[in-house]
């Protein structure tokens, strides 16, 4: 038997076994099918809410990942923003600079143009100032030519070459005072020799030494002459008259051959006729005076140091005549002394032979007289020179010359 206590009153009864187990079983399916229920509705709470879980999840996750996404996308548009305005700056930079370049280009071309157009212009001046220039001296020329033409119309043949002497002598004196204020400039009037040129110049250093000296002969005929002299006619005379004048230089001052373009062009050198010889224009008069002079200055100045080498060498030359000649003469008088010493000493040996000590002591004079002979015979300039280093230097100086 099984007891069974109702719940409500508390009262105990008696059930068999049979019956207390259908009740337990009902009661037991009872609270199973309750608690089926209650763990089913439980169960499908906990799906569903399983479900609406993993549904959030999975939205959120999807969001998530829409919205990493979105973040990416973000990013890689904003990338490819920048790099497009990195591409649109730099291609903008690049086309300033080009835009730049081209500026600097068209400057440039600008500078070129208007440097190409200032030395065009710069040119086109100097052309004109040369054209001008040339188109003055041939006026000058012309005019020159004209002036000695009328001028040697206007004259006898004589008085054609006076007026070129007087020319020259004229442009000379305006310089005279200046620049020549110690030179002579005269004419030749010395005909001894029959024959003579039109002017001399000399000069000399402060010391009196001529150190230049030039004739000048001048030379200019009329046009209306028949026989036309050339300037080779008259190079003959002219350095037979600098010979005879004891002249360095000779210059002929002509008009002769006026077409001549050698003549023309300046000063013309005939050293390969006459030595030292010249032929000008009138206009070349003072310059070629002022090319010798200043020439000759300077060949002067070597002069002057090769006269005092040679004045040390003579010096050094006459010490050494000086001392050969002090050994002849010292060499004759030992000699002299020698010969009337041994007469001496045969008298005395003859005559007083008891005075020995006295022929010893003339004895002993004899040897110290050939003592002095041969040192003095020895004497050289080695000697001389030994504790003197300037004469030294100057035998050596003086040997060096000789070889």
């Amino acid at each position: 038997m099984q007891e069974i206590k109702c719940p409500k009153c508390g009262e105990v009864f008696q059930v068999e076994e049979s019956g207390y187990a259908a009740i337990v079983k009902q009661v037991r399916d009872k609270e199973f099918g309750k608690e089926l229920r209650e763990r089913t509705a439980q169960l499908e709470a906990e799906k569903e809410s399983a479900v609406l879980l993993a549904k959030s999840e999975e939205k959120r996750a999807f969001l998530d990942t829409i919205a990493k996404k979105e973040a990416e996308l973000a990013a890689l548009r904003e990338k490819v923003a920048s790099e497009e305005n990195q591409k649109r700056l730099e291609i903008s930079e690049a086309v300033m600079e080009k835009e730049k370049e081209l500026a600097d280009k068209k400057n440039e071309i600008t500078a070129l143009r208007a440097q190409v157009e200032a030395g065009e212009k710069e040119r086109q001046l100097k052309e004109q100032a040369l054209k001008e220039k040339y188109e003055e001296k041939l006026r000058a020329k012309e005019e020159q030519i004209a002036y000695y033409k009328d001028f040697k119309a206007r004259q006898s043949t004589k008085m054609v070459g006076e007026s070129l002497e007087r020319h020259c002598e004229t442009e000379f004196n305006r310089l005279r005072a200046t620049g020549f204020q110690s030179a002579y400039f005269e004419k030749d009037n010395d005909a001894k020799t029959g024959s003579k040129g039109d002017y001399i110049f000399r000069e000399a250093d402060e010391n009196g030494v001529e150190f230049i000296s030039i004739m000048f002969e001048m030379k200019n005929e009329m046009e209306q002459t028949a026989t036309k002299k050339k300037n080779e006619d008259f190079l003959k005379e002219l350095h037979k008259d600098r010979r005879e004048k004891g002249c360095e230089y000779a210059v002929l001052v002509s008009l002769l051959e006026p077409d001549s373009e050698l003549y023309n062009s300046g000063i013309v050198d005939v050293s390969y006729r006459y030595p030292k010889m010249y032929v000008i224009r009138p206009q070349f008069f003072i310059p070629m005076i002022t090319l010798l002079r200043n020439a000759a200055r300077n060949a002067l100045e070597y002069r002057q140091e090769l006269a005092a080498v040679r004045s040390q060498n003579l010096d050094i030359s006459r010490f050494e005549s000086d001392m050969n000649e002090f050994k002849e003469k010292f060499s004759r008088n030992y000699r002299l002394a020698s010969e009337k010493f041994q007469k001496a000493i045969r008298e005395i040996d003859e005559t007083i032979r008891h005075l020995q000590k006295t022929k010893d002591e003339l004895l002993s004079s004899e040897n110290n007289l050939r003592l002095a002979n041969d040192k003095a015979e020895s004497l050289s300039i080695k000697r001389l020179t030994r504790n003197n280093p300037t004469m030294a230097e100057k035998f050596k100086e003086l040997e060096s010359a000789a070889e």
